[in-house]
Parts: structure tokens; sequence; C-alpha cells
């Protein structure tokens, strides 16, 4: 392990339902500002739920000419801006850094729905000859990253993790791992999602996992509350610019905290259940640590999965006390989608910066909406109001359909 790089985090890129950029996104959580509302992206009359958290006022046309962002999905916009912002916020100029050693990679769980079921209306009503020639390469999962990977002249290594809601904390813990054995120099990584579309969200309601509460959609989400009753669907995009110490020290670049381990293990046990009492989320967490070369208790925060689902949550705070024992009662715990949604693959990128953030800030976001403490889940949850706090180390955890589960170990930068 000590022959390895130290991995750092150099920029940060967002778009969210809270804010555009990582700025905004973070006043807006540490204020505790809802980005739930009325779901405007179609006619959702006759939908059992009736709300999303949407990505507002968003102009691609900044980052993009306007005929070539007619041929980008949704997500594929939102992941062009989000990482333009992170080599911006980084401060380098990309023709001046080694090609073949920067990489991009950033998941996303469902890739371009919304261009999908686009297209399929066409072929319906209109027959296959009028299917854009720009169908498959807008659709497709993998694009965003290579669209990004043209844009800055990144050849280096380059795919797109798809592990439903874990794919960007895959994004980003695959580009550590592949800067700490020397593969690469800088990497792009996160995760990007659009798809607040009518079969995303009548998929998501005819199986039960969203919240229904159409009468109070700011108080939907509510992450380990008592009487949370399912997520709501989010988008955006959130990616990172990690980079090894070495390469930004060179360079002379601000480093915002330090990417120290990575946890990534398998439920094998349902397709959307967790495990009963989170052994793999447990694992994945102590495996981050450990990497990292830390003791459990160095932790003081972890920016939990969240999801604002009755199991998700409770097998979650299971896993945090299984993996931190007596410890787990001196953890801050936040959930982020309180205010976000839950932006399925995105939801780690945007976690991850969170998550980097309050390391470096000592302000650990709150989780909003929560009203009534529920015996199972039974830990600090940083409730409706952001708290001041210094950590040396944090964790963001992602979990997936599928079994999939990631944990993230931020650390505040020490040169």
């Amino acid at each position: 392990m000590n022959n390895e790089a130290r991995v750092v985090v150099t920029g940060l890129g967002a778009v969210s339902p809270v804010g555009n950029d990582a700025a905004a996104v973070w006043d807006a959580l540490v204020a505790g500002k809802n980005g739930v509302g009325p779901i405007t992206r179609f006619d959702a009359t006759g939908f059992d739920v009736r709300f999303a958290a949407e990505v507002k006022d968003f102009d691609g046309t900044k980052y993009v000419p306007p005929k070539e962002l007619r041929r980008m999905d949704r997500y594929t916009q939102f992941a062009v801006a989000a990482a333009d912002q992170a080599v911006r916020d980084a401060g380098f100029d990309a023709s001046r850094v080694d090609g073949d050693r920067f990489g991009v990679l950033i998941g996303s769980g469902i890739g371009g729905m919304e261009t999908f079921e686009t297209q399929h209306r066409l072929l319906i009503e209109k027959g296959p000859g009028r299917i854009s020639p720009f169908f498959i390469p807008m659709m497709i999962a993998n694009m965003a990253s290579g669209i990004v990977s043209i844009r800055f002249g990144a050849r280096g290594p380059n795919f797109s993790p798809v592990s439903a809601c874990s794919s960007g904390a895959h994004a980003i813990g695959e580009g550590f791992r592949l800067i700490r054995a020397g593969h690469a120099d800088l990497i792009l990584c996160g995760g990007a999602e659009a798809s607040i579309t009518m079969m995303s969200i009548g998929g998501f309601s005819s199986m039960k996992a969203l919240s229904t509460r159409n009468d109070d959609p700011l108080r939907a989400s509510r992450p380990f509350d008592r009487e949370r009753d399912g997520f709501v669907v989010g988008e955006g995009a959130g990616i990172v610019l990690l980079e090894s110490m070495e390469h930004a020290r060179k360079r002379g670049a601000r480093v915002h905290a330090e990417i120290a381990g990575y946890g990534s293990t398998g439920d094998a046990f349902h397709i959307t259940a967790p495990t009963p009492e989170g052994e793999g989320a447990a694992r994945a967490m102590t495996l981050a640590v450990q990497e990292g070369a830390l003791p459990l208790d160095a932790i003081g925060h972890i920016n939990a999965h969240g999801t604002s689902t009755p199991l998700n949550d409770k097998i979650e705070s299971r896993a945090i006390r299984s993996a931190f024992g007596a410890h787990a009662d001196r953890i801050l715990v936040n959930s982020t989608k309180s205010m976000t949604g839950h932006l399925l693959g995105a939801a780690g990128g945007i976690e991850l910066i969170a998550t980097v953030l309050a390391v470096e800030k000592g302000v650990i976001p709150p989780t909003i909406n929560y009203e009534h403490p529920d015996p199972e889940c039974d830990l600090d949850y940083v409730p409706n109001k952001a708290r001041e706090a210094k950590v040396r180390a944090a964790l963001s955890n992602s979990l997936g359909f599928g079994g999939h589960n990631v944990s993230l170990l931020v650390k505040r930068f020490e040169s």
C-alpha cells in the first residue's frame, strides 16, 4: 500500500435539483433547501406519483453549442456540464496534460431513457423510417463518458459502470484504483442520470418504491423517519476530478480532500432487497476504512445511501452498527437525498461531493423532514439543521438494486 499513489480530489462539478454548480449545491444542502416539486417534464395526470426532484433552470448552451446539444440525451448534457465545471474548478488546461494518462469514468444506472421513450413513440406513430440516426449514440449509458473524453482529449481509461444506484460511486472508486495503481494521473469520474420520464416514474411506482405523498411533496423524502414511504426520483450529475497527489503537487493544484479507500461488495441475495442485517454494506464500509489504514473510530461522518424507503434505511442503520459497533453512536450520519431526491446512478457522484465538502469545510448538512424517530433507525441523523463538526474522515455509501454496495473513504487532506 505504501508504494501506491495517494489520490486527491481537485475538481468538483454538479448539476442537481438544488443547484447547478457545486458551490450552489453545497449552500443549498447546508441550508436544508428542498428540491422536490410537481413533475413538469411530462403530464403526470393519471400517474400514482406526480412529483419528483427535477433540475431547474439548466442551460446546456452554456457548455455546448445548440446543434451539438440536440444530439445529446439530457443525462449526457448534465454530465458534460458537471465535467466542465470540475475541470474549471481544478484550474487546469486539459491541452497541457498527457492525454494518455487522463481518463473518464462516468456511470449511469439507466442512460438515455428520455431518448428511448421519444424514439419509441416515433416508431409506433410514424414508422421505423422516422427513427433518428442519433438514437443509439444518444441512448446508450456509456455515451456521457465517451463525449466527455472527446471534449477534453482524455485518451486514458474510459468506461461507464452500470450498477443501478451505485453506478456513480463505482465510477469514482474505480477511478481511485486506477490512479492508485499507477495506470492514470487524472480521471474525471462520477455519475449522471435523467430519468424523470413516463416509463421511469411509472415503473418505479409500479414496484411500490416511490413515496406517494402527492398532497405534500416537500415532505415526501424523509430518510430514517418512521413515516417514510418511499423515495423521490431525482436527476442530475456529480463529477469529480481525481489526481495523483504527485501530479496535483507538480501543477500547484488546490486540493479539496483525499480519497483513501474504496469498498465494493455484492449481497448475492435479492434483485431489489438488501440482506436483512446489511452484511454487504457493512463489509463495504469496513473494506474502505481498512484500505485507508484508519481505525474505525476515525470515521466521524457518513453520507448514507438513505433512500427514504422502509427497508433500506433500517438495514443501512443496522449495517453501520455492525461495522462500527459502539462507535456508531458517535458518527454523524446524514442523507442528502432528503433534499435532492434520489439521483439513481448520479447519486454517488453528488453525495461524494457533499462528503468531500463536509470534510473540507467542517459542516455536516442535515437530514431534513426528520420528524418521527424510528426505533429501528437509532443513529444520529443530523436532523433538520446543519451541524459544525471537524471530522478527520468520512464515508459516502451507495447501494444499488442487484445487491451492489459501495463505500468511499474521504480524508481531510494533509500534505
